[in-house]
Order: structure tokens, then C-alpha cells, then sequence
């Protein structure tokens, strides 16, 4: 099974790329920060990714989520939002340590278990819009973008970019990379 990853910096548009492909029949494994964030702010806690424990819930969550993916009939690609990459590029943009956990994924991933060399990489729009989970300045996010793109190229990965743009151009071209890899 061909596992490819979506990722760019938060809110860029992965996810409403993600829901036109999954609409287009493609399977999609969700992202997990988003998930830990709103499960955390629904229990009191305001900023959970203050937390160094924050990056090995979000792993968790994304091996899960994995797994399970990996257990479902077909054999079609599989476009995964996000990657334990991510969660390394989001360790190191806060400031957390590697936990243990995260380190033996991405050894796995160096391995070559994981997921296509080439990664879609959604570029920001030039704004970024708020949200409960998503308290980050569009300055932030840039500073992230570049976290992201070095932690890719730094685990041997191959950023493909989905330039800015209407939604419909952005998903096509990813849908086009993944039928000329069939």
C-alpha cells in the first residue's frame, strides 16, 4: 500500500484539500494534534501543547490512526495528513524534547516503513485564520513552514509544493500525482 503525506503549516489548507480528495474516493487518515487539542481544551486545559507530554499523545493518536488505516481492504494510496515527521517539526518548533516514542517511528521511517519519499506540501495562503486549536500568527506560521520543510528534507523526503491557490487547482494537482503513481 502507497501511504502519501499532506502536510504544510497550519492553515495552509490541508484539510480542506484532504476533504476534496476523500470526497473524490481516496482514503484519508486524519490528522491527530487537532484531536488531542480539542479532547484537552474539552477537559479544561487551555494550551495543551505547552506540555512536553503533548508530542507523544499526538503520536499516539497518529500510530492509532495508522494502524487502522493500514488494516483496511484495498490497495489503493493512501493520503495521510501528516506524519510522525510532522510531530518531529512540531517538537522542535515548541521547544519539546524528542520523547523515545517519536525517535523509534522516525528510525522506522529512515528504514524505509513508512510512507512515499515524496511529500505534498500544502504553501500557506499569506493569512492564517484562527481557531480554538490554532492560536498561531501568520509570522508564526512561516517560521513553522520552514520547521516543517527542513525536518522533510532532514529525514530524506522530497517536498513537493500545492502552491497557493482556489481549492479545486490545489486538489487537482495533488489528485494527478497520485494517479500518475498508480
Amino acid at each position: 500500500m502507497r501511504r502519501y503525506i499532506l502536510t504544510g503549516a497550519p492553515g495552509a489548507g490541508k484539510t480542506a484539500i484532504l476533504r476534496r480528495l476523500e470526497q473524490d474516493g481516496y482514503a484519508v487518515v486524519e490528522e491527530a494534534a487537532t484531536d488531542v487539542i480539542a479532547l484537552r481544551q474539552a477537559e479544561g486545559e487551555a494550551e495543551p501543547w505547552t506540555r512536553p507530554s503533548f508530542i507523544e499523545e499526538v503520536l499516539a493518536l497518529q500510530l492509532r490512526r495508522r494502524e487502522r488505516a493500514a488494516a483496511l481492504p484495498g490497495g489503493g494510496p493512501q493520503v495521510h495528513d501528516r506524519s510522525p515527521v510532522c510531530t518531529y517539526a512540531l517538537a522542535r518548533f515548541l521547544g519539546h524534547p524528542v520523547p523515545p516514542a517519536l525517535s523509534t517511528a522516525l528510525d522506522r521511517l529512515r528504514a524505509g516503513r513508512g510512507y512515499e519519499e515524496e511529500v505534498f506540501f500544502v504553501e500557506n495562503l499569506g493569512f492564517v485564520a484562527p481557531t480554538g486549536a490554532r492560536r498561531i500568527t501568520f509570522e508564526e506560521s512561516l517560521r513553522f513552514e520552514r520547521v516543517h520543510r527542513d525536518a522533510y528534507a532532514r529525514f530524506g523526503h522530497t517536498c513537493l509544493p500545492v502552491p497557493a491557490g482556489p481549492l479545486p487547482e490545489r486538489a487537482a494537482a495533488v489528485r494527478a500525482r497520485l494517479a500518475a503513481a498508480r
